[in-house]
């Protein structure tokens, strides 16, 4: 239910709940008071920040403000009420804020983390780190003007990768078959279409040096056992590949940071063996 919808709804279903008019001489910026404790119009503003365009306007209008009003503060008197009652001290009531507490600075957390890089990776762009000129991709597309496409099946396990690639080298009709049967890939991976540079580098040269329909593999990458087939190769115009080009050679640029930086910090990534 939108939240006009929900407006003229709780405005029939509080009709009859109502408030009281306030008839004493109030502060401008009150908007509504129940006992001692008061609601200002900041706090209504703040309200509205969080409505859809529609629902604001609506809202702002004498009867979507009073409708907005009256269900404000119907909410604090609830929570009034369960204050009163000492609900906000119940071991339930605790339990759930300390989990909502924890979500909430996990997400707090991982918000900082993604702000440093985002500001680290800005600090990059504005120093003329990743620049890319269009003498660099003019070279790129002259080396690489095509687009490849491929279906791939990425199993978890050599061994059962090994079977499966027998299988389709004897029959590759039964590629359908033995994805649904054996393919951890998302749907996302089971298809795909790339520059050279777009995807990974080893999947990219067998996929460059293979002709259409031949089943290739398998070729262990961090995904897993993959088993390719390509299925199309094509040229694209300059027009289409420049920005393609241009993301390619950024990245490029970006993982040479990146490699003088894990000498630096003396990064090393232990993997379990098979």
């Amino acid at each position: 239910m939108n939240m006009k919808k929900s407006f003229l709804l709780a405005a029939l279903l509080l009709a009859a709940w109502g408030c009281q008019k306030a008839e004493q001489t109030v502060p401008a910026e009150v908007a509504v008071r129940i006992g001692d404790e008061t609601i200002t119009e900041q706090d209504v503003n703040e309200r509205l920040a969080l409505l859809s365009k529609d629902d604001r306007e609506f809202a702002q209008t004498p009867i979507g403000r009073q409708n907005l009003l009256q269900i404000i503060a119907r909410e604090k008197l609830i929570q009034t009420a369960a204050k009163d009652a000492g609900l906000d001290q119940s071991d339930v009531y605790l339990s759930i804020m300390e989990d909502k507490r924890a979500q909430m600075a996990d997400i707090y957390a991982q918000f900082g983390r993604q702000t440093l890089e985002q500001l680290w990776y800005n600090d990059l762009k504005e120093k003329g780190e990743t620049a890319v000129t269009d003498e660099e991709i003019a070279a790129y597309y002259k080396k690489y003007p095509y687009e490849m496409t491929i279906k791939q099946i990425i199993i978890d396990n050599a061994q059962t990768a090994d079977q499966v690639l027998r299988a389709l080298k004897a029959s590759p009709g039964r590629w359908r078959e033995l994805e649904r049967q054996y393919s951890v890939a998302p749907e996302s991976l089971r298809k795909l279409s790339f520059m050279p540079g777009e995807y990974l580098a080893n999947i990219e040269v067998i996929a460059a040096n293979s002709a259409a329909g031949s089943v290739q593999g398998f070729f262990k990458t961090s995904q897993g056992f993959h088993i390719i087939m390509k299925t199309s190769e094509k040229r694209l115009s300059r027009k289409d590949a420049e920005p393609r080009i241009r993301e390619v050679l950024e990245n490029k640029k970006l993982d040479n940071v990146l490699d003088v930086l894990k000498k630096k910090y003396e990064v090393v990534i232990y993997e379990k063996s098979e």
